[in-house]
């Protein structure tokens, strides 16, 4: 039986255009399963910021891997819901996602997995550049 070995963001620079000013990434959640596959359960994630000159420079490789950990959840509550729904919610989803495409498994089960950020080549070359 296939199951999920582990939790993956892929975050890459989502803008064409190199805005000193500016900093626009894209986060893609994935999950790998043990026969080596991968299904995607999040693409619509990201986020972006304007800043003084070179904002690149202000940042570092550690500040954007905990921001996409943030971006691709669990979100924080609102309208009265607790934190605990909203983490059992966030996972119960990524689970029905995951048995759509074959693979039984529970919400609780995700949450514990390991979850590495992997960042992109030309995200990975703004900071560089801005680190000078």
């Amino acid at each position: 039986m296939v199951h999920v070995t582990l939790l993956v963001t892929f975050v890459e620079v989502a803008d064409s255009v190199a805005d000193p000013r500016r900093l626009a990434v894209s986060a893609r959640h994935e999950a790998v399963l043990s026969n080596g596959d991968r299904v995607i359960l999040l693409d619509d994630r990201g986020w972006s910021e304007t800043g003084p000159p070179d904002i690149w420079s202000s940042l570092s490789a550690g500040e954007i891997v905990e921001s996409a950990r943030v971006v691709v959840g669990p979100d924080e509550p609102f309208d009265g819901y607790s934190q605990e729904y909203m983490q059992a919610t966030h996972w119960a989803t990524l689970a029905e996602v995951l048995r759509r495409h074959g693979v039984d498994v529970e919400g609780k089960t995700l949450s514990e997995l390991p979850h590495e950020v992997v960042l992109g080549q030309e995200l990975l070359t703004r900071l560089r550049a801005g680190a000078g």
